[in-house]
C-alpha cells in the first residue's frame, strides 16, 4: 500500500477478512498509533473506544488475527485488512462476529489436510497416508485419477464427480507431503492467466493456454 490512512478525520474504521475463505470477521477501528502497531507487530491492534486505549485483538483471548495486507479505500479513510485468523474472531466464540456462512472453497480442503495433519486422532486418514511416505500417497493419487478417467469413459457424471472430490483431497495431501501451498499454485496460475492474455500468435504451450 503506497498511500497512506487519513487520520485527520479521527478514528478509521478497520474491516477484518478471512484472507483465504474472504469471510468478513469484524469492525473495529484505528488511530495512527494502532495503524503503525499493527504495521509494527503484524498483529492486528485496534483503538477501544469503550478502553479508551490501544487493544490488541486477542490479547486475552489469544485469538490474534495475522496481518497478510492491508487496503486502502479511494477516500483513504477506510481499511480493508486480510488476515489470518488464530481462532474465532467473536467473543461469542464465533468465527465472524457477522455470524456469516462461508461457501465452501478450496482453500478450506487445504486447511482441512493441514489441521488433520497436525491433529492427535488415532483414526486419521490424513495421517495414516502421510505417515506412509510419498510412494503410499503418490499411488493413492493415481489410483484416483484412473477413476476419474474411468467414470469420464462411462460419461457418468455423478462418477466423475464424485471421484474428483477424492482425487482433490489425494492431491493436497501430497501437496502437504511436499510443502507446497496452494498459494504458489494460484501464482503459476495467474502468471499463466496473464502470459495467456498478452499471448499474440499460435498457441500450443499450456504455460500460454
Amino acid at each position: 500500500m503506497t498511500q497512506k490512512p487519513d487520520f485527520s478525520k479521527g478514528l478509521l474504521p478497520a474491516i477484518l477478512q478471512d484472507v483465504d475463505t474472504k469471510q468478513v470477521l469484524m469492525l473495529g477501528y484505528m488511530n495512527e498509533a494502532a495503524y503503525n502497531k499493527t504495521l509494527a507487530d503484524g498483529i492486528v491492534c485496534f483503538y477501544s473506544r469503550s478502553k479508551e486505549r490501544l487493544w490488541t485483538k486477542g490479547e486475552s483471548s489469544g485469538h490474534t488475527q495475522v496481518v497478510k495486507n492491508i487496503h486502502l479505500d479511494c477516500d483513504q479513510d477506510t481499511l480493508l485488512i486480510d488476515v489470518v485468523p488464530n481462532g474465532p474472531t467473536c467473543h461469542t466464540g464465533s468465527q465472524s462476529c457477522f455470524n456469516t456462512d462461508v461457501p465452501f472453497n478450496i482453500q478450506q480442503l487445504e486447511q482441512t489436510v493441514t489441521s488433520s495433519a497436525q491433529s492427535n486422532k488415532e483414526n486419521s486418514y490424513t495421517q495414516y497416508l502421510l505417515n506412509e511416505g510419498l510412494e503410499k500417497i503418490t499411488k493413492k493419487f493415481g489410483e484416483e485419477s484412473f477413476e476419474v478417467v474411468i467414470g469420464a469413459m462411462k460419461s457418468d457424471r455423478n462418477e466423475v464427480t464424485n471421484e474428483t472430490a477424492d482425487l482433490m483431497y489425494h492431491l493436497f495431501v501430497l501437496l502437504h507431503a511436499l510443502d507446497i501451498k496452494f498459494e504458489d499454485i494460484e501464482a503459476v496460475l495467474a502468471q499463466r492467466h496473464q502470459t495467456s492474455n498478452n499471448f499474440k500468435g499460435e498457441r500450443n504451450d499450456i504455460d500460454n493456454w
